[in-house]
């Protein structure tokens, strides 16, 4: 235990996710050490972030506008409409350059043991999306996971009467994994080779 501004530090880095005790305290004492340019520049870009990123009105990814850049874009269909769980994941679809449709960020994925149902979710953004018969196909991108399983396949239940086509991403990621992970040419297989979902 440290005292003062040292301890404050390290704890609150030990709230991100994924930093445990030993790395706060390592990234702690770097920026300690580390030029005053650079911690200031650091300082910034957090108070940037806050101060300015949002979510997209339409999609939901986020943007430091009303709407995201691709959202904006008019070279996009808006015939085929791609669901994923978080913002993170669109950056990953998007790093393989196949796919030109739109999307629509759901905010996590249903997980009943976290307390997440789809009322928690932006399901109901998404349905309003769907009502107004643009879009021709579904692509449900949740993770290859339990959760994202519990998604895809109540998003396809909800939408099957609405006589849109529902598919999901298929071969080349791992059960169990997270889209963030997947390299370009697995991620773009697996847009290649979507096939719909029988519910």
């Amino acid at each position: 235990m440290y005292e003062g501004a040292i301890q404050d530090l390290i704890d609150e880095l030990g709230r991100l996710p994924g930093v445990g005790p030993k790395s706060a305290q390592r990234i702690a004492f770097h920026i300690l050490s580390a030029e005053q340019a650079d911690v200031t520049r650091l300082a910034t870009a957090l108070r940037r972030v806050k101060e300015q990123v949002r979510f997209c009105r339409i999609c939901f990814n986020v943007a430091e506008a009303d709407e995201c850049r691709i959202c904006r874009d008019a070279r996009r269909t808006d015939e085929v409409l791609c669901v994923v769980e978080e913002p993170k994941d669109v950056v990953a679809i998007e790093r393989t350059g196949e796919f030109r449709g739109r999307y629509h960020v759901l905010g996590g994925a249903i997980n009943p043991l976290e307390g997440v149902g789809p009322d928690n979710l932006r399901i109901r953004e998404l349905m309003t999306r769907l009502s107004g018969g643009a879009v021709k196909e579904l692509i449900l991108a949740t993770d290859p996971n339990t959760e994202g399983e519990a998604t895809a396949t109540y998003l396809a239940l909800l939408v099957k009467p609405m006589g849109i086509a529902v598919t999901r991403l298929a071969s080349g990621l791992p059960v169990g994994g997270d889209l963030e992970y997947a390299d370009e040419i697995t991620l773009g297989r697996a847009f290649e080779g979507r096939r719909a979902l029988d519910v």
